[in-house]
Parts: C-alpha cells; sequence; structure tokens
C-alpha cells in the first residue's frame, strides 16, 4: 500500500490524506478508531512545534479520557503537525489547552477527523480578513473615530444591538464625501495569510464567500483583492456624492450571516459539516457554532467563550493547517 501511495499519488495528495491511506492499511481487519485530529501550529517569531508539545498534549487529553491514536504526522515541521485522536472537544479540556499551549503562543484545533477539507468557506471581512475595522476608520476622516471605535468595540463584544449601533455609527457620518471611503479603501490592508486562504481552499473545489456587517463598498473590493467569489455586506445611502445618514434596509446581522450560510449551503447541497465559517465579532458567534468548523479569528472574548477551534496567535493560513492543507499547496491570487 505505502508502495503505491509513493510512487503514483502521493504527489495529488494532501498530507493527511496520506496518512489516512496508509493508516488504513494497517487496520485492514478492524476500523480504525480514531474520530478527530489535534493539530498544533506555531505562531510567527515565537516557539517552533515540537514532539514535546504533543507529549504533553497526550497527557492533558488523557485527563479528559480522549486518547492517541496513530503517530505524530508533521504537516511543515516545526510550524504545523498533527495526531490523530479518539474523542472530541469538550469545554474543560479545550482551556487546559489553551492554558498551556499560551506560553508559546501555539494554536491548536480538535477537528472532525472525516470530511476535515471543506467545501465552502464563509469569512467575516472586518478584523478577519481585513486588518481593520473599516467604518472606525471610515470615521476618522470625520473626526470621531475614537467615538465610533468605542461604539463598534462594544457591539463586537455583543453588548449593544448590532442594527441600532450601525444606524448611530452611520448616522453620524452624515454628509461625508465619497471620496473618504475611497481614501479608506486605499489605506485597507488584508490580514495576514488572507492572500492564501480563499485562493488555496478556491483551488480545492470550495466555494468562498465574504460576508459583513459592514459595508458593500469594501466587501467588493476586498473579496476581489483576496480570492473570494461571492460577497455580501450591507449598503450605505450616497446622496449627492456624500453620506445620507442611512443604511439601506434590511440591515445584515448576525442572523444574516446565518441565512447566507444556509442559503450557500442549499445551492450546493451541502451539509453544515461540509462548511467553515472564521469571524472575530459576538455578531459572528451564530454562524461559527451553525459550521461544521467554525473558528474564531483573534476573537473577542465572548466569541471565545463560545468556540472550541480559534487562531489566537497565528494568521490566517492556521485555518488550512486545521484543514490538514501543509504549505505546499497554499495558493495566491
Amino acid at each position: 500500500m505505502w508502495t503505491i501511495v509513493r510512487t503514483s499519488v502521493k504527489e495529488f495528495l494532501t498530507p493527511w490524506q496520506v496518512f489516512l491511506i496508509i493508516n488504513a492499511s494497517s487496520h485492514v481487519l478492524d476500523e480504525p478508531k480514531m474520530t478527530h485530529v489535534l493539530t498544533l501550529v506555531a505562531s510567527q517569531g515565537n516557539p517552533q512545534v515540537s514532539d514535546s508539545h504533543f507529549r504533553e498534549a497526550a497527557k492533558i487529553l488523557a485527563h479528559y479520557n480522549v486518547e492517541q491514536d496513530g503517530k505524530r504526522l508533521w504537516l511543515d515541521k516545526g510550524k504545523a503537525g498533527e495526531i490523530s485522536i479518539y474523542g472530541g472537544p469538550q469545554s474543560a479540556l479545550i482551556a487546559h489547552l489553551r492554558d498551556f499551549f499560551a506560553k508559546d503562543k501555539i494554536d491548536f484545533f480538535i477537528t472532525a477527523a472525516n470530511n476535515r477539507q471543506k467545501k465552502l468557506l464563509l469569512a467575516d471581512m472586518d478584523s478577519t480578513i481585513a486588518s481593520t475595522e473599516t467604518l472606525d476608520e471610515l470615521a476618522d476622516y470625520a473626526g470621531i473615530k475614537d467615538k465610533i471605535a468605542a461604539i463598534t468595540a462594544q457591539a463586537m463584544e455583543g453588548k449593544l444591538d448590532f442594527k441600532a449601533a450601525l444606524r448611530e455609527r452611520v448616522g453620524l457620518l452624515k454628509d461625508l464625501p465619497v471620496k473618504a471611503l475611497k481614501e479608506t479603501l486605499e489605506k485597507t490592508t488584508l490580514n495576514p495569510g488572507a492572500e492564501s486562504f480563499a485562493p488555496t481552499m478556491k483551488a480545492q473545489g470550495a466555494t468562498c464567500v465574504l460576508v459583513s456587517g459592514g459595508f458593500t463598498f469594501f466587501t467588493e473590493a476586498i473579496a476581489a483583492r483576496s480570492g473570494f467569489e461571492v460577497h455580501h455586506g450591507n449598503i450605505l445611502e450616497i446622496d449627492n456624492e456624500k453620506l445620507t445618514g442611512q443604511v439601506r434596509e434590511p440591515i445584515l446581522d448576525k442572523f444574516a450571516k446565518v441565512d447566507f450560510l444556509e442559503r450557500h449551503m442549499q445551492e450546493k447541497n451541502l451539509k453544515p459539516e461540509d462548511c467553515l465559517t472564521i469571524g472575530d465579532g459576538a455578531n459572528d458567534v451564530p454562524m461559527l457554532k451553525k459550521a461544521g468548523l467554525g473558528i474564531g479569528y483573534h476573537p473577542k472574548k465572548t466569541v471565545l467563550e463560545e468556540v472550541h477551534n480559534a487562531i489566537i496567535y497565528g494568521d490566517l493560513t492556521a485555518a488550512l493547517y486545521a484543514q490538514g492543507y501543509s504549505s505546499k499547496y497554499f495558493k495566491t491570487l
């Protein structure tokens, strides 16, 4: 079996797929008992992932009756590796692992062993794919960035009603010229790893959708810049080249994000386990919990409390490693 994989197929398979074939060949009479995968990913400028990290993780897993099932597999040595395990995530286990890996700033993921490479990606834009909150940066042109950023921070922590907070912030920008939007867009940068995230998944056949409580003026451009095929956002009303201070109804909020997820699932005949969602704020939580793999990206506290999988220290390529991709499969536009 190994000879066949090595000589004729290996070039076309991800490391995880090769591992599955090899593992299956050693369980000819028995079903493999692994149910999940633990993936460790180092962050830039911090200690590499080592075998000692996996040994300590195995000890922690054992405290929660989760067993290691198989050897460590490197995706990219020192950067990312994984082990198959028998048993899924538990809140206490996640908290224990987060505490242990915090000192070396290593991100970890516990994902289902089956169907790891997702067919649909829905990603938040502001502070996830884009490096800033575009509305806050736009407010800088009106001289009220601090005021609007304070409202944004509370809304992203779930302390304010999202729709009301959005209306309030946009209202404060009444009569701001359209050129401020253009200049804000020019200054908006992508988060590290965004240049590879969607293009890599798209190259493997996934549909990539950017969905935001922000505005289509920005989502259209950021989607094109980062490789997303589809985008959804709120629409700013403009009259005589100035903002009217109004947002066109209906306002896209956390429930609309779930609606878009379900719509795209239906269009592609997919199930939740086929989907990956990623975001940082409270309005992303419902879609993170709906998808088979929901990942918080440098998440707000309220998000971290709700999800098992999170990129706390690293960049967006960690979400690719979480699906079993190695860097040899990473693509850019």
